[in-house]
This record gives C-alpha cells, sequence and structure tokens, in this order.
C-alpha cells in the first residue's frame, strides 16, 4: 500500500512519510491483521501506531536510527531533547520494541524506554565473500596486486563522518604511498567530497553482487560513524574479508574482538581510530590476520535464525495482547 512522503530537508535522498492514519484504519479493519510491526518512526509510523491501537491491535516497533544523534548533523541540534522525547514516548506506546544488540538495549532502558527485546541482524555469507576479489577492479581503482585499497561503504553525509576517514586514510598513506581509498555509495556530502578529493575514488551506489565485488576488492574497511543502530556495512565487510576499523559501537562492538577479528577504537576518540587505520598500513602480517579472522567471526550469523527470532518476538506479542484482551474480557463479564 503506498503512502505519500515528502523529502528530508537538507536530504533529499530521503522520504518521510506523511500520516496515513484514516487509510490504514480502512484497510486493516477489512483485512485485520495479527500483529502491526513499525519500522519509521516518524508521522507515518506515528499514525500506523495511532491506528492500530484504534482497532485494539499489538504492535511492535523497530528502533532504527539515531534520529536525536543525527539532529545536530542538519542544523536542527537545538531539537535534540524534543526528538528523544518523543521517540521515547512513540515506542512506548508499543507492546514491545526491536533493537539489533544488547548495547542499545541496555542504552535505551536507562532512558526510560520498556519492553526492549533484541532481535540481532544476519549477513549473507554466500553473497558477500572474499571469492568475489577483482583484479580487474582493482586495476580500474589503480591498485596492484599487492596494493592497498582502503574502503569506506556507507552514505557520504555527514553524521557518517567522512572528514575522519580522509584523516585516517591520509595517516595510513604516509606508511603507503601507494594506498587508495574508494568510497561506495552516495548521499548529500559526495558533490562536495568529490570536488575536494578528485584523486579518490568514488564510486556511487552499488547493489547486489556487484557491491559484493567492490567490498571484496578491498583490504580495509574504514567505518567512523557512531549514529548506528548497527551497521549491516560492518558485518558485509567482515563476511567480505576486510580488516575493519570502527570505534567499539553496535556492530563492531558486538562483532569484533580487538586486536583478533578486527580493530576498535575508544569511542570518541578520534586519534585512537587514526592509530588504528595507520598501524594496518605498516604491518602486512596483521593485516593478512585480521581479514581472514574477520571473515570466520560472521561465518555463524545466518539470516534463517534472525528471522526465526524475529518471528518468535512477533508471535510472544501476539499471544501477550491475546492474554490482556482475555483477562480484561474476564473481568467485564464476572459476576458481582
Amino acid at each position: 500500500m503506498l503512502c505519500r512522503g515528502l523529502p528530508i530537508p537538507r536530504y533529499a535522498g530521503l522520504q518521510l512519510g506523511l500520516p496515513a492514519r484514516r487509510a490504514l484504519i480502512r484497510a486493516w479493519s477489512l483485512r485485520r491483521p495479527d500483529v502491526v510491526h513499525i519500522v519509521t518512526e516518524g508521522p507515518l509510523g506515528w499514525s500506523a501506531l495511532s491506528a492500530a491501537r484504534r482497532l485494539h491491535l499489538p504492535v511492535v516497533t523497530d528502533f532504527h536510527t539515531n534520529f536525536h544523534s543525527y539532529s545536530r548533523h542538519y542544523g536542527v541540534g537545538w531539537l535534540k531533547k524534543p526528538i528523544s522525547a518523543y521517540l521515547r514516548r512513540f515506542h512506548n506506546r508499543a507492546d514491545a520494541t526491536l533493537v539489533p544488540t544488547r548495547e542499545m538495549r541496555r542504552e535505551l532502558t536507562s532512558l526510560g524506554y520498556r519492553n526492549v527485546e533484541v532481535v540481532g541482524r544476519g549477513v549473507d555469507t554466500v553473497l558477500f565473500s572474499p571469492e568475489r576479489r577483482s583484479a580487474e577492479l582493482r586495476r580500474q581503482w589503480g591498485v596492484g596486486a599487492d596494493g592497498l585499497a582502503v574502503l569506506h561503504v556507507g552514505r557520504l553525509a555527514p553524521e557518517k563522518k567522512p572528514e575522519l576517514v580522509l584523516r585516517a586514510f591520509a595517516a595510513m598513506r604516509e606508511r603507503r604511498p601507494d594506498a587508495r581509498l574508494v568510497f561506495v555509495g552516495d548521499g548529500p556530502a559526495r558533490a562536495q567530497l568529490q570536488a575536494r578529493h578528485p584523486g579518490h575514488v568514488f564510486a556511487g551506489m552499488r547493489l547486489g553482487e556487484d557491491l559484493a565485488t567492490h567490498y571484496a576488492s578491498g583490504d580495509v574497511f574504514l567505518f567512523p560513524s557512531v549514529t548506528e543502530t548497527y551497521g549491516n556495512v560492518t558485518a558485509e565487510a567482515m563476511a567480505s574479508g576486510l580488516a575493519c576499523v570502527a570505534f567499539k559501537y553496535a556492530a563492531a562492538a558486538e562483532l569484533m574482538r580487538h586486536g583478533y577479528s578486527g580493530l576498535l577504537a575508544r569511542p570518541g576518540d578520534d586519534e585512537d581510530f587514526i592509530a588504528a587505520a595507520a598501524s594496518l598500513a605498516g604491518d602486512a602480517v596483521k593485516l593478512a590476520a585480521l581479514r581472514f579472522r574477520a571473515r570466520e567471526a560472521v561465518q555463524g550469523l545466518d539470516w534463517n535464525h534472525v528471522v526465526t527470532s524475529l518471528a518468535a518476538a512477533l508471535e510472544q506479542t501476539v499471544r501477550q495482547h491475546e492474554r490482556r484482551i482475555d483477562a480484561k474480557n474476564a473481568l467485564l463479564i464476572a459476576p458481582d
């Protein structure tokens, strides 16, 4: 069912769904769902939540994006507190809120969120695999068989800290002058970055096997963002056999062991991140070991297991909802 939307200010590539409460009530009255799973937290999500509550349907929400953290990167930092309050109220109206990591559950619980459950994320280790490494693609990047290709994959936007990627790569290049930096992805910061740094590779948006080939053809993955709720790109890079440098946060904290399957910098410490990246450029043995163990660390992240966990969470919510309805009906018909 398509709904109207508007481009997010200063980020035309993403749209904000507009409210559709009446349309949802009409659709769900004609074909009543067992459970409503809301994965958008804006006006459309709020209207879906209101419609579900009006029809007494069980509701599960996903906490997907740290909008309260993003706000300061888009000139509305003064809205951080009201945005945080809105998100907490939104999710607390649901029967359960799903998050991808234990760390995120602890954080949200400490902020007053209720009924927070962990359902992890998976990665397709068949699609994302070192076997897709392409010597031809590396040649297009200007990287030889023994060269060093450094990747950043994701939206090119201020909150993803592309400037820190550039600083970390500059430190790497001091040790490996043959290193090449490749940005995969698009976003509002791309045009400016590309104009300022024409010597780097800007591959744009890639999908499917093409994206997997870009991952596998790299050697090091730099991911300095701390606004993720998870960060699927980290798992994809690890599955592709890249040595990853990230802050100890979200998926990186969940999946990587520092010095064994990746390098974890202290959150907020940019110099620690830069030093970790530079250390890889100067140590071929460490680089090779991290690449092998990264792939090994995510081999068990099977999507079937994740989908089973999600289904179990939804079914549990339905059962709890039905018990509450049964208890309420029992009170209504109880004799004096």
